[in-house]
């Protein structure tokens, strides 16, 4: 059970995130309880919707971010996430299940993506301050300036709901990912 209250319907949200959860409905078929939970702050809904529409739009393609989410989650033990992203990741990103294994414990079986999902672990192990090194390999894997700035972006926008999710105990409401073997 979630720590604050999660909306049971958009109905029930504040007035405010109301249009924000149908515009959620209706890309994702429902509005999930990651949603619902940030929607009692307006604000807050706007902003992480705002930032994650413009990051869609951006140079990096869906397996890429998916990939980068799905070690992101698993760095910062957000169980909804990893529900979350395994599942966009197999259904719309495509992605294999021994790919997201691969994604969970920071690489990738493609070697370009394998650097951004590398330096995207680089960035949350070292609270941003990586090493000039982990700036220049995933720039010799072939990532412009802009799409490094967007790993990095990626990074931040799935810390925020790992952050959201972990802190408030949003119920998970994807099927569960499988944990990894130690």
């Amino acid at each position: 059970m979630s720590r604050i209250n999660t909306p049971a319907t958009i109905d029930a949200a504040p007035a405010a995130s109301r249009p924000l959860l149908e515009n959620v409905k209706k890309s994702l078929g429902s509005a999930p309880n990651l949603f619902r939970i940030v929607s009692n702050s307006p604000a807050a809904l706007e902003g992480y919707l705002g930032l994650s529409g413009a990051l869609s739009k951006g140079a990096l393609d869906a397996a890429t971010r998916e990939r980068i989410a799905l070690a992101v989650a698993q760095i910062n033990g957000c169980d909804y996430c990893l529900a979350a992203h395994t599942y966009l990741g197999k259904n719309v990103a495509k992605l294999t299940g021994a790919e997201i294994l691969q994604n969970r414990r920071g690489g990738s079986s493609d070697a370009r993506a394998d650097a951004a999902v590398r330096f995207a672990v680089d960035v949350v192990n070292a609270r941003g301050a990586v090493p000039a090194a982990s700036v220049e390999a995933v720039k010799a894997a072939g990532y412009s300036d802009a799409e490094i700035v967007e790993i990095v972006a990626h990074v931040a926008l799935n810390t925020l709901t790992n952050y959201v999710n972990e802190a408030l105990g949003t119920e998970v409401d994807f099927p569960a990912a499988d944990s990894l073997a130690a």
